[in-house]
């Protein structure tokens, strides 16, 4: 079944994005004779009608590259005046069928809105690094982001025990702290701090003096951005806000290395890995993922099917409610450090 469809890319850019953008136009082509369109930089190039046409020429040599064709923003059609109605325009005036929005919590959150209030068709797929929306094993871009920050932990512990100090490294994650708990675990950090669980910045300190004691004379401490020490224990600045109002994190690894430091007597230094997370190729499961992923979201569209997400989950593709994938936020259950700490140290 023929028709036409927009595509874009909302929020923080990640590797894997390319790969489901690529993935769908061809799937949709060559499969059910769709034809696409792009929208510049996120929901912003909807509501401007800022678009080229994807014909599948368009997406030669595109799997292995970072970021996006189509440019992203956090643009949130809903605090834009007239912004729905824009959207309404631009999908009349361009001919389509419906949208294809790829993006996390503030992209998909937008689609949700926009699908179920306002009737507007769209269908969505995952991406974000933090690996935190419900419904999903896993979201493109957390295994690039893992595996980078998983490489620095490695070349990390070389300089750590070279000069007998301490690393703290921090990487991204507000919320939930998967990227921190998988590139610690892999990389054999002796402490993890994520938003999940607060620390008590002395336990940290005693465990890295039990390292010390037993003759081990460097340590890794990972640091989520979004860590947060137990309440009277320790005070951390309060973070800016962005554009949208919400908390701008980054940099709390630093007060962090700077009390244990203190505590310890112990050099310590920082590493924050920030937008270097999001950069570069992707990794093969991100590659196949989106993929896979692209192909499913535009089997959606072919046959009529809005307001839906194509995901991952225990092991499929399936599709879900895009209301149900942005209803809670997947955090890192309990159980996942608490069997984690007998590797610590």
């Amino acid at each position: 079944m023929a028709g036409r469809v927009g595509i874009l890319t909302g929020g923080g850019d990640c590797p894997g994005l390319n790969a489901v953008i690529r993935s769908a136009v061809r799937s949709g082509a060559f499969v059910h004779g769709q034809e696409f369109v792009g929208y510049r930089d996120g929901w912003r190039g909807l509501v401007e009608g800022n678009r080229y046409d994807l014909p599948p020429e368009a997406v030669r040599g595109i799997l292995h590259r970072g970021g996006t064709i189509l440019g992203t923003s956090g643009a949130n059609p809903l605090a834009i005046e007239g912004g729905v109605e824009a959207i309404r325009s631009t999908i009349t005036r361009d001919g389509l069928d419906g949208v294809i929005a790829i993006g996390g919590e503030g992209t998909l959150g937008a689609a949700a809105r926009l699908a179920g209030e306002d009737g507007i068709p769209i269908a969505g797929v995952p991406k974000t690094i933090d690996n935190d929306l419900a419904l999903t094993d896993f979201t493109i871009g957390f295994h690039t982001a893992v595996q980078v920050a998983s490489d620095a932990v490695d070349r990390l512990h070389s300089t750590a025990e070279s000069h007998n100090r301490v690393m703290v490294v921090e990487v991204m994650g507000r919320h939930a702290g998967w990227i921190a708990a998988y590139a610690g675990l892999s990389g054999g950090a002796d402490a993890i701090l994520i938003p999940e669980r607060p620390f008590d910045i002395e336990a940290v300190c005693a465990r890295l003096r039990a390292r010390h004691e037993a003759g081990i004379s460097f340590s890794v401490v990972m640091v989520a951005e979004g860590a947060v020490p137990v309440q009277g224990t320790m005070r951390l600045p309060e973070p800016e806000l962005d554009e949208n109002g919400f908390p701008r994190f980054g940099g709390v690894s630093v007060p962090i290395a700077a009390a244990i430091e203190t505590a310890t007597g112990f050099e310590t230094r920082v590493t924050i890995l920030g937008h270097v997370q999001r950069g570069g190729s992707p990794v093969a499961f991100d590659r196949v993922l989106g993929t896979r992923l692209g192909a499913a979201v535009v089997d959606l569209c072919a046959e009529g099917v809005w307001g839906r997400m194509a995901t991952l989950f225990q092991g499929e593709i399936i599709d879900v409610p895009l209301a149900d994938a942005v209803a809670e936020r997947k955090v890192v259950p309990s159980a996942f450090l608490g069997r984690a700490k007998v590797f610590f140290g």
